[in-house]
């Protein structure tokens, strides 16, 4: 039953993504305000499928931690679930993604429209992260939040890696806060895996962190120890691969 739910899942999420993607390419002429309204359209069906299709419910914690400003969002990557869920919750927002991801046919040229990304080449080193400074100071200036996957790929669950510091030197060079958010999406959704498992996924949002008097290697420090600890609360699998002396958020 379960793989049959799942595939259930991934034949209605590539159809309706294929659909969708059509209808933005064929209205490349319209104005942006009609393709972000159909990328969150999308996006809220998809996460509304998860629910119908794989028993999958979505509940958000820390919602009064949202700033009332344009922000930097930090958050966990370990599925596809976030990546949807973000957009459906956070004001108007882009996402920082290797460019590589444009060249997906519909899906990649879709978001490309739709979310107009600030697109790097992540072998770039200094230059990739003096592009999302320049570009996402001009999103944050248009009022448009700025998301960004500081591990730069999906993680498998209990895994992390340095976080990469560019959310944090546009956060330092605007003076806007840093919105760290934890999930456990990848208990349920793991990367690469068919099967999309039933249960609750909790998106918690953290304090935002204010990068006032502080370099950017310290507002990533601040972001990734918070997102860790609490995914260490969260999810089920963190809490199987924790080292019994790493701290909680407190």
């Amino acid at each position: 039953m379960l793989a049959l739910r799942s595939l259930a899942f991934n034949v209605f999420g590539f159809g309706s993504v294929v659909l969708f993607a059509i209808v933005l390419l064929l209205c490349f002429w319209a104005p942006y305000r009609f393709h972000w309204f159909m990328c969150v359209t999308w996006c809220r069906l998809a996460v509304w499928a998860a629910k119908f299709f794989c028993g999958i419910h979505v509940v958000v914690e820390g919602e009064e931690n949202v700033p009332d400003r344009p922000s930097v969002v930090m958050i966990k990557h370990t599925s596809t679930l976030e990546t949807l869920w973000q957009v459906t919750y956070f004001p108007q927002t882009t996402w920082v993604l290797k460019r590589e991801i444009l060249y997906a046919p519909f899906f990649g040229w879709a978001i490309g429209l739709a979310l107009k990304p600030i697109a790097i080449d992540r072998g770039a080193g200094g230059a990739a992260v003096r592009q999302v400074i320049r570009q996402g100071r001009e999103k944050l200036a248009q009022g448009i939040w700025v998301t960004i996957f500081p591990e730069g790929t999906r993680m498998a669950p209990g895994q992390t890696r340095k976080y990469g510091v560019s959310g944090a030197a546009l956060a330092c060079d605007t003076g806007v806060p840093v919105v760290p958010v934890a999930h456990n999406a990848g208990d349920l959704w793991q990367r690469r895996s068919f099967t999309k498992n039933p249960g609750t996924v909790r998106f918690v949002i953290g304090p935002p962190i204010d990068p006032a008097g502080l370099e950017p290697r310290e507002v990533n420090e601040k972001a990734q120890a918070w997102v860790e600890a609490t995914m260490h609360e969260i999810s089920t699998v963190y809490a199987s691969t924790r080292d019994p002396e790493t701290p909680g958020r407190g």
